[in-house]
């Protein structure tokens, strides 16, 4: 069953700490994670504050079923209002801190206030600790967590830490785990930053021990067998999420140039089977999880693997965005990224935006600071990045604010060259490939997101049916077997799988793990792993309305702040057909775009007009509270 919640409240102003309890049936509505942190920040902040001002809340959330021993369950969402968007603000990390933070006993940490200086907090069970960082802050990611456990006399912790970029709030800065897992999205470094707050850290504890240990063996016993007979895990266990970038590549959807084609010379040289093949040092993996998808490299002289290694979004953004095919400048903007604590989907991409503008005359030499911003360039990548981490005077410091930003103070045009919805970086999936997700970044509350909903290559991939029904979903839809088509269907399926995406952020699971078409486990051994793990008797339809629950929670938060309709749209970008390559002409039209987010907004229950969701429909949803 589901226990009552206790949230850490830190209040940095003050100096001071409370714990309380969140009731079990309230908790049930909001089990954890993305959930629990909106539904937090719903009832105890007024949307209208400013992100990087005291009264912003930072809340750190894991999941009833967090810190259980199987794959695919150490998950932590931060929630907070986005200074690089202005609305709702969600990001996820993985790694060990989430099973160690509900180890401590906690299923929510909000931070509040600001402090007067540098500080850490530092949490082992009952004892919670606000430690001067004034000897850490400046430093980058790495050598600050070295500080942090001789300050402490202690290797056995996990953290979360921001580097230069949080400290100098860059609007999409980063809070870094590890070094090399990032809570990346939605600048949530930034308000970390604007807080003073250098560091989360906790004390290692034991496993969470499952309701029914032996139930549980009916989903853990099998997993070698489970990953064996799935292709697509057996790949992202040789190649990491970089293996999309042989199958983007050759399809001609890998985005290049700043989105003006999908089609991108040598696109090998930066694919994950590449990576595999000559840097790749080992394979590192998440608490508890059998898979090991996380790539570490090494480039002597280049590329430490310290850091990590790039995912399948950071060889995008830094390669095929920038026109560039030098891996060792993709390896070496990652590390950079990690160190100072920057998103590589937004940095890269504001990057690339900048190389069109220069390539277009609406940046000069003089502006970049010398620097020659072309196309395929990746040797500026160091100086650049270094430069926006400080947000030093000139291109650094605009940069530094997001390409949206940049383009309203360069002019003359620069707008209709961002591809951003909300402000925030598109990912590198083509809407031309995936048009579902047209529709997904459109909609999506705290910006353009990958990993909000299926993408379409699994209708694609259906039997062949007439009447498909996707993986228990509560949902039917019709096979696709085309690239490029936008309609009614696609609507009805960008909102059922993002109901249950967002249940997987409230539950804080592993997408690539607890996903309903190709991954490990789908619906019906999630309802059994609520079971045999807390003893939670659920059903596929009280998971879907939980993920409901929270689309309409973070929908409201924006309704607050003035967002309607004409805020759910797509850059220009989004609209052209592929020029070249072996899908040439294949695209998505703003009628269709137009048509489907209306289906989009009846299937939800949202007034067509204004995209607002109804009273009805927050009513059923146990939400009148918001009215």
């Amino acid at each position: 069953m589901i226990k009552d919640a206790r949230i850490l409240t830190v209040d940095l102003t003050e100096e001071s700490y409370k714990v309380e309890t969140l009731p079990a049936d309230t908790y049930r509505k909001y089990p954890g994670g993305s959930a629990l942190g909106m539904y937090l920040m719903l009832s105890r902040m007024d949307p209208e504050v400013e992100p990087l001002s005291p009264e912003n809340l930072l809340i750190f959330s894991v999941s009833p079923l967090t810190g259980i021993p199987i794959s695919g369950q150490s998950r932590m969402c931060v929630t907070t209002k986005s200074p690089l968007t202005g609305t709702a603000g969600d990001s996820q990390v993985g790694g060990f801190i989430p099973a160690h933070v509900k180890g401590n006993g906690y299923d929510s940490i909000v931070i509040k206030g600001k402090a007067s200086r540098p500080v850490y907090l530092f949490i082992e069970k009952d004892k919670v600790e606000i430690k001067s960082a004034e000897k850490i802050w400046g430093k980058v990611t790495g050598e600050a967590e070295k500080l942090i456990m001789e300050d402490l006399g202690d290797t056995k912790i996990e953290s979360s830490i921001i580097g230069p970029a949080g400290e100098n709030q860059v609007l999409y800065a980063s809070i870094m785990h590890m070094r090399s897992r990032a809570n990346g999205r939605n600048g949530v470094g930034a308000v970390m930053g604007s807080k003073n707050l250098k560091a989360l850290v906790v004390k290692r504890q034991p496993p969470v021990k499952p309701e029914d240990p032996v139930g549980m063996k009916t989903l853990t016993l099998d997993i070698k067998e489970r990953i064996a007979a799935n292709e697509v895990m057996v790949d992202t266990a040789l190649n990491g999420s970089a293996g999309v970038v042989d199958f983007h590549g050759a399809e001609g959807f890998l985005p290049t140039n700043n989105w003006e084609s999908g089609v991108l010379e040598d696109y090998i040289k930066t694919a994950g089977s590449t990576i595999t093949e000559t840097i790749l040092k080992q394979r590192e993996t998440c608490f508890g999880c059998a898979i090991r998808c996380k790539g570490v490299v090494e480039i002597p002289g280049k590329a430490d693997p310290e850091y990590g290694g790039p995912e399948y979004e950071t060889c995008a953004t830094f390669g095929s965005y920038c026109g560039n095919t030098d891996l060792g400048d993709i390896c070496l903007a990652n590390q950079l990224c990690n160190m100072y604590g920057i998103d590589t989907i937004s940095c890269g991409a504001t990057i690339a935006f900048a190389m069109d503008c220069y390539e277009r005359g609406l940046l000069t030499k003089e502006q970049t600071d010398g620097l020659e911003l072309n196309f395929g360039r990746g040797d500026v990548f160091e100086s650049l990045i270094k430069k926006i981490a400080y947000k030093e005077e000139g291109i650094g410091a605009l940069l530094a604010l997001g390409s949206k930003r940049a383009a309203a103070i360069i002019g003359n045009g620069a707008e209709a060259l961002t591809v951003t919805s909300k402000g925030q970086e598109w990912p590198a999936h083509m809407v031309q490939m995936k048009p579902n997700l047209a529709v997904n970044y459109a909609v999506n509350n705290f910006g353009a997101d990958h990993q909000s909903s299926e993408h379409d290559p699994t209708l694609m991939a259906a039997d062949d049916s007439n009447d498909w029904i996707w993986a228990n979903m509560l949902e039917s839809f019709e096979k696709c077997d085309a690239y490029g088509v936008l309609d009614a269907n696609k609507a009805k399926f960008a909102l059922a799988t993002q109901k249950f995406y967002s249940t997987l952020d409230s539950l804080c699971l592993c997408q690539f793990v607890w996903g309903p078409s190709w991954q490990l486990y789908g619906p019906a051994e999630l309802v059994a792993f609520c079971k045999y793990g807390t003893g939670w008797d659920t059903s596929i339809q009280e998971l879907q309305m939980i993920g409901e629950r929270r689309i309409n929670m973070m929908r409201m938060f924006n309704v607050k702040l003035g967002y309607t309709r004409k805020d759910d749209c797509l850059p220009p970008k989004a609209f052209i057909k592929m020029p070249s390559g072996p899908n040439e002409g294949v695209g998505i039209t703003k009628e269709d775009f137009e048509k489907a987010l209306d289906a989009y907004y009846e299937f939800a229950g949202w007034d067509r007009e204004t995209g607002i969701p109804s009273k009805e429909t927050l009513t059923r949803l146990g939400l009148e509270w918001l009215l």
